[in-house]
């Protein structure tokens, strides 16, 4: 690929999961379990094991999951040079994981637990909203440890999910790491819940270390306080780029004085999985291909429209020849 020369490598570090999709009747099981609709909840192996075995009788699927996986596996969908760091175990969902992102070209830095491969119970409710019953398995005994020294030295940009901030030591030492071999740093706040839990401790990593944060409209109002643009304005002031997404009225961007507000497709939404991860891989494709920020916000857009069409965080493969064209057109 010509652009290869001059474009910028992503690593992403997460939670390496395996999603198990699954469409609902109606929303009683969550309440039977206890899941706040809309949110990520840390459960143990077995109460993971009582959910799938409660949604044996509905449709589901399998595929890659984890929020900043899913961001990865965008970059690299639109030709971007990648490589992800994670936990897995050698088990049947873990070869799945890592077969494929290889497939992909994705860099691999995974490292084995004899405990489980993670898995999140994707619960899709009727009116699309997707609520995660998830158990980290392998992915949770990730440590700073496991990581050779230079592992982020062939990158420009790290991007870590919010969802790490669980384990303050893990995340600190992992952006401590990244920004002693001079990268970016993007973080995605992922969930209002694991925002009010880690209120003052996210408040911190994004002063000392964070370049790029991307928000929902829940996440920064639980961040903040406040509405949409006055929050995009307290985050930008913490940071070098500030992203709210407003769902269908699009999203705001800010970078220092630079406003730019972009409108999203309106298409008719089947399931909103992923749609913020696929969102933060246009925007940071963009980034690492030198797009304006408004051409990094509206290739975010298009693809996090593209997503919500479908089942699952994964954009059609009839979908690319379409996106791809899109990026040409945005390099000139």
């Amino acid at each position: 690929m010509n652009n290869e020369i001059n474009q910028k490598k992503i690593v992403g570090v997460g939670s390496a999961l395996v999603d198990v999709l699954v469409q609902l009747e109606n929303d009683q099981l969550l309440d039977s379990f206890n899941l706040p609709k809309g949110s990520m909840t840390l459960v143990d192996a077995a109460l993971s094991q009582q959910i799938l075995n409660s949604t044996a009788r509905l449709d589901r699927s399998f595929e890659t999951g984890g929020s900043a996986a899913n961001t990865i596996r965008g970059i690299a969908q639109l030709g971007g040079l990648t490589g992800f760091v994670g936990k897995i175990s050698d088990d049947e969902m873990g070869r799945f994981f890592k077969a494929e992102f290889e497939k992909l070209h994705i860099t691999p830095h995974l490292f084995y637990s004899a405990i489980p491969t993670g898995k999140a119970a994707t619960l899709i409710s009727p009116d699309s909203e997707r609520t995660f019953g998830t158990y980290l398995g392998a992915a949770s005994e990730l440590t700073v440890g496991d990581l050779p020294e230079t592992v982020f030295a062939p990158y420009d940009y790290l991007h870590v999910e919010g969802y790490l901030v669980f384990n303050h030591q893990l995340i600190e030492g992992l952006l401590k790491l990244a920004k002693k071999h001079g990268l970016k740093i993007s973080l995605d706040l992922a969930s209002f819940n694991v925002v009010e839990a880690n209120l003052d401790f996210l408040k911190k990593l994004i002063a000392d270390y964070v370049d790029i944060v991307f928000a929902n409209e829940e996440e920064a109002r639980a961040y903040t306080g406040l509405e949409p643009a006055a929050a995009l304005a307290q985050l930008a002031g913490e940071c070098e780029i500030a992203v709210v997404k407003i769902g269908r009225e699009g999203s705001l961007v800010r970078s220092g004085s630079e406003f730019v507000r972009v409108e999203t497709p309106q298409v008719t939404s089947i399931d909103t999985t992923g749609a913020g991860d696929v969102y933060a891989s246009g925007f940071l494709y963009g980034l690492a291909n030198n797009f304006d920020l408004a051409s990094c916000g509206k290739l975010g857009s298009l693809l996090a429209s593209k997503v919500i069409q479908t089942i699952g965080a994964k954009i059609p493969d009839a979908d690319w020849p379409q996106l791809l064209g899109e990026v040409q057109r945005m390099r000139g």
